[in-house]
């Protein structure tokens, strides 16, 4: 699998390459067993955050479409907890026959390692790659009901030094560390409140509990449009096309503001080339299926998709 998804933050965006590179590798001396009947039973994708954030969104019609090509159920099953940790590992322990699958970002699979040192999993022996799926960029949220733009949020921040909070799905979560980049940029000193996903971290800003937020973009598009969150910036290296008018980091003069993030499909160590090919055959009609592009796009997504090996 090749990686052109990047994490333009201080931490990890090689080992995301490295790491990947590492396991594609692995795949050639994965066995070679007769995979012509498979899938014969219900195939199981684990997200490992609770419904409601990037992950998710993504994974449902991406479970529902494979599993009409496969002529097989796909369960998504949402395990979440320890910025994506616990659901990773409970996939990296998993029989490599096909019927356990991981939709990873690159938070699970390139910063928790570098941040962690006590995961059950090692990135680079415990997975066999199938296929990216998605890249996306952040947005910065706040409070519908705040009136500040984003010089005006900046400007509490640094009268308020510790006083401002950003949420996140995770520590050491792609949201918390574009928060850190913030940060470090703006000279400023803001409070980090970590949650065990995307989708309860939202809530919570959306509730004014929580000052701000580096959210995936297609997850918290939808609290954006209802008028429930405010968009003040996006990441990446151009304006969304579902936010024309927001500005993004790079055009408010943050250093590093190009960040982007993906997720993909992955299985257990071991899988069989023949499955995991199959996989990726089904996958790549997937994100080049018009309806699916669409969805993707609409939500302010972009499809991607890349080789075992």
């Amino acid at each position: 699998m090749k990686l052109s998804a990047k994490l333009a933050c201080a931490m990890a965006p090689a080992f995301c390459a490295a790491a990947f590179a590492a396991a594609a590798a692995g795949t050639a001396d994965s066995p070679q067993g007769p995979a012509l009947s498979y899938p014969t039973k219900p195939i199981t994708l684990v997200v490992p955050f609770p419904p409601g954030g990037l992950a998710d969104l993504v994974a449902r019609p991406l479970a529902t479409k494979l599993g009409a090509a496969l002529k097989q159920t796909v369960i998504v099953e949402n395990r979440g907890g320890a910025s994506g940790t616990i659901g990773t590992g409970h996939v990296a322990s998993a029989a490599p026959d096909g019927y356990t699958l991981l939709f990873a970002t690159a938070n699970e699979i390139g910063v928790c390692p570098v941040l962690y040192h006590n995961l059950t999993y090692n990135t680079y022996r415990s997975f066999t790659p199938i296929s990216q799926v998605v890249d996306f960029p952040a947005v910065l949220v706040t409070p519908q009901s705040d009136q500040e733009d984003f010089a005006q949020l900046v400007k509490r921040a640094r009268a308020k030094p510790g006083k401002v909070a950003f949420a996140s799905s995770g520590a050491g979560s792609t949201n918390h560390l574009t928060a850190e980049v913030f940060r470090k940029s703006e000279g400023l000193d803001i409070i980090n409140v970590h949650y065990k996903g995307g989708g309860p971290a939202m809530a919570d800003v959306a509730g004014g509990h929580v000052d701000a937020m580096f959210a995936t973009l297609p997850s918290a598009l939808p609290l954006i449009r209802a008028g429930k969150l405010k968009a003040l910036a996006t990441t990446g290296a151009a304006r969304s096309a579902v936010l024309p008018d927001v500005p993004t980091l790079l055009d408010l003069g943050v250093k590093q503001g190009d960040i982007t993030v993906w997720a993909g499909v992955l299985a257990p160590a071991g899988l069989p080339a023949e499955i995991a090919q199959r996989l990726n055959a089904e996958i790549k009609k997937i994100v080049t299926d018009p309806e699916f592009v669409s969805f993707l796009r609409q939500n302010g997504a972009d499809p991607l998709y890349s080789t075992p090996d």
